[in-house]
């Protein structure tokens, strides 16, 4: 036993020893805290463009920082900053064992909240003096030894001032005094509350908080929830800080594409420790080009001012990418980054917008992979989709107008049958929600994420059919990048602002490997490629030879207009560049009516692409290589020949949107879309077609039809009425009409299995009703009615 205490004592005893050798180690090189001082900066990041030559922005080359003494610091400031950082600043010593521990709990258990830090304010101003942002051991303990030193040396509100006149604060400024002047425009000791909140939120991560000024705001007001918890101010305090608008003033400086420049910083804070961006001597090669991003930004400033003038649209943004290396050769995030009255440093690039019509060809990219030809015909006719709503758009009982969906074209015309190619050429909506419903809203979102949307992340019932006409939110910077998969033939290339980054000593730290996906089979993004350079069947919606051309070369170009015209878009591309371009209002107003993609975007990428094009190698796209289909509505054939005449139905009545290229369903009546979507093709069929002789029947008799719902002889005041009924399969009938005390409710076209279901809501009930079903035949018209009475 005393053996084997022996061996225990000497096994600790070797373990003390060790431990006090290694804290001997670590601590005898270390600076003494006691003798602080504010540190210069040595070495500056800079930011080139694709060529190393040219500097876009150097991180520190002019340092900006003025000490301030602590009582000239607003107490706002300090509490605020007390509420982000270390509420218990002024209880702990120089760590805080319960922040420490906190911290370990969530890295280990609640990873999905983000990492949680447990470092003091002392700490903090330690590391950020003294040491190097290395996330190590050894690390920690240097800076738990140095801010106990510092602590036993100056008092708590030294220590504080230390830190307020220490820390970055994004754009240079170092402190706050420099960040108040930087950010406001005024001295520290004219902050408010407001002003000190959203300075206190900066610290953290200045570069990524400057380049998400949603979240930065998001993180100011945490701030004042947390300082009226703390009971440092009241919640009306808090309130009004909320709402209050701050003016900030331009970050005039020397710096090129400054809205990529604090993208790229953004990056690199997602990379690196801040300080280490700050002050490591980083050279960042990025994939701008100097020359494009020139060109650039002289058309987005002279198109927005042009918008400004015709559409009430004072903003523009552009990003231009190459589709074979991802990389990112401009972005122009708004007119003017200088322009404070309009918000010039808000980068709408990076921001989700509503898309308009331009998100359409992830849809039709889906079909075609699916097995519809560009020549399938679908109806652009008025079509009520809302199963809460008659087919003729009337709200059924219970229902407002708003609970209807009917969608309406561009310029509010409808054309009758068209083909894929003309309804996306053409950017028609009606037939365009009509194959979102074939191909699948979760279909369209697996698409379009796959291509580089990251944003569509709700349920895809959440969206509904509306998606096809930008109803999600998207960026112009990932549609830039999806738009690039089928400019580069369905391979992905992972989207590349970063080529190469080295140390202070030219090692290099970081290199961009393009990573190629095959993600589509380049024969279906062949087809819309054709689709989307096809100009002769834009016409007559968009001008031939107009905006969306360009002299000499290939180019497929898509526009986009939400619909109550807050955002418009045009993308458009060769196999050799992308250019996308974003117009409309900071503030979200809407332009004025017809300020359309066509309109306000288009003129702005087509000057861009006119100039950049020619500085790249002249490819065209791989021809498309377009399978015959042989069957009703694939083939372009939407009057169908049958052994008894000749046949006109919705797409639904001959495919199965499932299985499109499979046998026609066996019973059309089955899918919740079909009797609205026939109705629609059936009022149109006796609009337009009315001489053509459609399917020679005998006349029916009463015995040949049989009543199944109304199984009843009553009914209830405004309510739908669901009718059922079946024809004997033996007669041959060329349409039949349904009537409800006269009035023309819909008509439906014969169909195979001679069973029929409809739901209609009438607007005429009267105490006794006619419900009639009228069978059109060749000869003469045959009609059954059922009397239907109100309930008392």
């Amino acid at each position: 036993m005393n053996k084997f205490l022996k061996i225990v004592f000497i096994v600790l005893l070797i373990i003390v020893l060790g431990f006090a050798g290694w804290l001997i180690f670590l601590t005898k090189d270390l600076p003494d805290p006691t003798n602080f001082s504010f540190s210069s900066v040595n070495q500056s990041t800079k930011i080139y463009d694709r060529t190393g030559k040219i500097i876009l922005y150097e991180f520190h080359g002019e340092e900006k920082r003025t000490v301030v003494p602590f009582e000239e610091i607003p107490d706002s400031l300090k509490k605020a900053t007390l509420a982000a950082e270390d509420s218990e600043f002024y209880n702990h010593p120089a760590f805080d064992i319960k922040a420490i521990i906190r911290a370990i709990y969530y890295n280990i258990f609640k990873r999905e909240e983000g990492l949680q830090g447990g470092s003091t304010i002392t700490q903090q101003l330690v590391k950020n003096t003294f040491l190097t942002p290395e996330k190590t051991l050894s690390r920690k303990v240097k800076e738990l030894i140095l801010a106990i030193e510092l602590e036993n040396k100056y008092s708590k509100d030294e220590i504080l001032g230390f830190y307020l006149n220490q820390i970055p604060y994004g754009y240079n400024a170092y402190g706050i005094e420099a960040a108040s002047r930087t950010y406001f425009g005024k001295s520290a000791k004219d902050l408010d509350l407001a002003e000190s909140a959203l300075l206190a939120a900066l610290p953290r991560r200045p570069s990524y908080y400057n380049a998400h000024p949603d979240e930065l705001k998001a993180r100011q007001e945490y701030i004042l929830d947390r300082m009226v918890e703390l009971n440092f101010i009241n919640q009306e305090e808090a309130n009004n800080a909320k709402t209050e608008k701050l003016n900030f003033v331009a970050t005039h400086s020397q710096i090129k594409a400054p809205h990529f420049v604090f993208y790229i910083k953004s990056l690199l804070a997602e990379m690196y420790d801040e300080k280490y961006i700050e002050e490591g001597g980083l050279k960042v090669i990025t994939s701008l080009d100097w020359e494009l991003q020139q060109i650039a930004e002289k058309v987005v400033a002279e198109g927005a001012n042009r918008n400004d003038t015709n559409w009430r649209a004072d903003n523009a943004a552009l990003v231009a990418q190459n589709p074979k290396t991802g990389e990112i050769l401009a972005m122009v995030g708004s007119r003017d980054f200088f322009d404070t009255e309009h918000n010039g440093n808000f980068n709408v690039a990076l921001q989700p917008r509503q898309p308009g019509s331009s998100f359409k060809p992830f849809v039709y990219l889906k079909a075609f992979e699916k097995g519809y030809p560009p020549s399938t015909i679908l109806f652009d006719v008025f079509t009520e989709f809302s199963a809460n709503c008659s087919a003729e758009g009337v709200p059924f009982a219970g229902y407002s107008q708003n609970n209807c969906y009917h969608p309406q074209n561009y310029d509010h015309l409808f054309r009758g049958p068209v083909t894929l190619r003309q309804a996306l050429a053409q950017s028609l909506n009606v037939p365009s929600v009509k194959l979102l419903y074939l191909v699948s809203i979760k279909d369209a979102i697996n698409t379009a994420q796959t291509l580089g949307i990251t944003t569509l992340n709700q349920d895809p019932n959440y969206y509904g059919l509306s998606l096809i006409l930008g109803g999600g939110g998207v960026k112009l910077l990932e549609m830039v990048d999806a738009y690039s998969v089928l400019a580069n033939n369905g391979i992905k290339i992972s989207q590349a602002p970063i080529i190469k980054i080295m140390d202070s000593q030219n090692n290099t730290i970081y290199e961009n490997i393009p990573i190629e996906t095959k993600i589509v089979e380049s024969k279906y993004v062949s087809i819309l490629n054709d689709v989307l350079s096809d100009d002769q069947s834009r016409y007559p919606m968009f001008q031939l030879n107009g905006p969306l051309t360009v002299p000499g070369y290939k180019v497929a170009a898509k526009t986009g207009t939400s619909q109550d015209y807050r955002d418009a878009w045009t993308f458009g591309y060769s196999p050799t560049l992308v250019a996308g371009v974003w117009v409309g209002n900071n503030d979200y107003s809407p332009m004025s009516y017809g300020g359309a993609g066509g309109m306000a975007a288009a003129p702005i990428w087509n000057d861009f692409m006119k100039q950049a094009l020619p500085k790249f190698n002249k490819e065209e796209f791989t021809p498309a290589e377009i399978t015959p289909v042989d069957k009703p509505m694939l083939n372009g054939n939407y009057i169908i020949q049958t052994p008894t005449g000749f046949e006109i139905h919705s797409i639904l009545y001959w495919v199965d949107k499932n299985n499109p290229l499979g046998e026609k369903p066996s019973n059309p009546y089955n899918d919740p879309q079909f009797a609205r979507w026939e109705y629609s093709v059936s009022k149109w069929v006796l609009q337009n077609l009315g001489a053509l002789n459609l399917v020679n029947t005998p006349t029916p008799t009463f015995s040949d039809i049989e009543i199944i719902e109304p199984s009843s002889n009553t009914l209830e005041n405004n309510s739908p009425i669901k009718l059922t009924f079946k024809i004997n399969p033996g007669l041959n009938i060329n349409n039949i009409e349904i009537y409800f005390n006269n009035e023309f409710i819909l008509s439906l076209p014969k169909n195979n299995d001679n069973y029929y279901s409809v739901l209609f809501k009438p607007t005429n009930f009267q105490q006794e009703n006619n419900l009639i079903i009228k069978i059109k035949g060749n000869e003469n018209d045959f009609e059954v009615t059922k009397k239907l009475l109100l309930n008392p």
